[in-house]
C-alpha cells in the first residue's frame, strides 16, 4: 500500500493573497510541508536526506475546484502516486471544511546524488510501498 499522510490546518494571513483567499503558489509549499512530514515519518528526516540527496521538483500540477477563504480549514492528503527508478510522483487533495474537494495535484521529485539522477534507495521505496519485486519506470 502506497505511503501516505493527512493533516488539518487553517488558512493562515501568510498563505493568503490581499482579497483574503489561497494564494495560489501556497499551495506547493504545504504540499512540500506534507512530504516532510511523510519522509520524517518513515525516519527519512531532512537532515538525513540533505546529507547524501537532493530532491528538486521536476513537475507540478494543481487544479483549483473551490476558494479557501482565509483563517478555514482545510485537510490535505499527500499520497505515494508512483514510484519511478530515480523519481517519487505524489498525488495530493485538499479538502475544505465541509470535506468538498478544494484543491487536487501532482507533485514530481527527482531523486539526486552530486547533482545526477540514482535510484531510489531500497529502503526508501519499501517505506513509500514501493517492493524490491517492483518494477521501477
Amino acid at each position: 500500500m502506497p505511503a501516505s499522510i493527512e493533516f488539518k490546518r487553517r488558512l493562515r494571513w501568510a498563505d493568503a493573497d490581499a482579497a483574503g483567499r489561497l494564494h495560489f503558489p501556497r499551495i506547493f509549499e504545504i504540499v512540500e510541508e506534507a512530504e516532510s512530514e511523510l519522509l520524517r515519518g518513515l525516519e527519512w528526516p531532512m537532515d538525513v536526506r540533505r546529507k547524501r540527496y537532493d530532491f528538486p521538483r521536476v513537475h507540478v500540477e494543481c487544479r483549483f475546484l473551490r476558494m479557501l477563504p482565509l483563517d478555514s480549514s482545510f485537510r490535505l492528503r499527500l499520497t505515494v502516486g508512483k514510484l519511478g527508478r530515480s523519481s517519487i510522483r505524489y498525488d495530493y487533495q485538499v479538502f475544505d471544511d465541509g470535506e468538498e474537494l478544494a484543491i487536487e495535484g501532482t507533485m514530481t521529485v527527482v531523486m539526486l546524488q552530486n547533482g545526477k539522477p540514482v535510484e531510489v534507495p531500497q529502503a526508501l521505496r519499501a517505506a513509500l510501498g514501493g517492493d524490491a519485486s517492483d518494477p521501477v519506470v
